[in-house]
């Protein structure tokens, strides 16, 4: 049964105030706190309507009511506004990440503010290397038989490895290399580099045949195959100011599943750019099912690098949260623009 605008504006005001005070909300109250224009009566049988559909629930006997996780989800799905972030607010978070000063940087700063702004826990994955592209490749001879692989990407991401060559190579042959592996791969996605270096080894002059085929297996095995993803989380402490605890009785499996980076990275990872937000039992891993995660993807311009969100009780600020998500997402995506 579809509910009616008036019974969705009840729901609303239940959501807000229990959002607000933490109490049951009662009816004798929604009246006076909200314009809903209506008699005490009939907040009574909308409530009543609203119980039986399963959209709030009574926790104890008193008159009070919450929101159940489709109450919560119902409230979210008709969401006519996010809250908009005052000026102060998105200045704030613009001061706050511009001062970053690589990308480590960018990624801690961002998982701080989050987390201060929202008081929830924030997780942020560093941009994919999956998603990235190669900005330069550089090789630094560090003897005659070693050199140091540093690849920096798009994204600002810079992973090295040292490689020892069969034989000694002069510097002239290491500059010959760099050129050869940029123009071959400057610019190209990482998950489109295997048939690039493939094809390097068969164009590759013979005097640098055998080097080129040390490199090939670094460059494959440790750059491209690798699937190593990164994830930076803050404000766990956040999860004792109650509200899961009400429904979980423990903290435990909460804390346990947020050590899991397999776990986080589900949570957040391979997102769009529009927010998700996850509800209760709509949590794939049970032990997170007295948890909401509002997650968003990031990246320059319209390309998703990373996800970025947080976690908290259910009965979250849901409007602030997604707006404040949104905000510092779209900051990170304009700051790696400028990179």
């Amino acid at each position: 049964m579809g509910l009616d605008d008036r019974k969705l504006d009840v729901l609303r005001a239940i959501v807000e105030d229990y959002v607000a005070t933490q109490e049951p909300v009662g009816s004798k109250s929604l009246v006076e706190r909200h314009s809903l224009g209506v008699s005490p009566a009939t907040v009574r049988n909308d409530m009543a309507v609203l119980e039986e559909e399963g959209y709030i629930r009574q926790p104890h006997t008193s008159a009070g009511r919450v929101p159940t996780d489709r109450g919560y989800r119902l409230f979210v799905d008709r969401l006519s506004r996010v809250k908009p972030l005052s000026p102060a607010e998105r200045r704030a978070i613009e001061r706050f990440l511009m001062g970053a000063l690589d990308l480590d940087d960018v990624v801690h700063r961002t998982v701080r503010l989050l987390a201060q702004l929202t008081r929830q826990v924030a997780v942020v994955q560093y941009p994919s290397l999956s998603r990235s592209s190669v900005r330069h490749l550089e090789l630094v001879p560090i003897s005659t038989t070693r050199v140091m692989v540093v690849m920096i990407t798009d994204t600002g991401r810079v992973e090295q490895r040292q490689l020892e060559l069969p034989t000694p190579i002069p510097p002239e042959d290491v500059s010959e290399l760099r050129g050869l592996v940029n123009a071959k791969l400057g610019g190209k996605q990482l998950s489109a580099a295997p048939p690039l270096v493939q094809a390097l080894l068969d164009e590759v002059p013979a005097h640098l045949s055998a080097s080129m085929t040390v490199l090939a297996t670094v460059l494959l095995e440790t750059l491209v195959e690798r699937g190593e993803e990164r994830i930076a989380l803050a404000g766990t402490a956040n999860l004792t100011r109650g509200g899961i605890l009400d429904f979980a009785g423990s903290l435990r499996p909460v804390l346990e599943a947020l050590e899991e980076e397999v776990i986080l990275l589900k949570l957040i990872g391979e997102q769009e750019m529009a927010p998700r937000v996850r509800i209760g039992d709509e949590n794939e891993f049970v032990d997170l099912r007295a948890t909401s995660i509002v997650s968003t993807g990031y990246g320059p311009g319209d390309t998703v690098v990373g996800g970025l969100g947080v976690l908290g009780p259910t009965r979250m600020d849901y409007p602030g949260t997604i707006a404040t998500v949104r905000a510092v997402a779209r900051y990170v995506g304009d700051l790696l623009a400028q990179h």
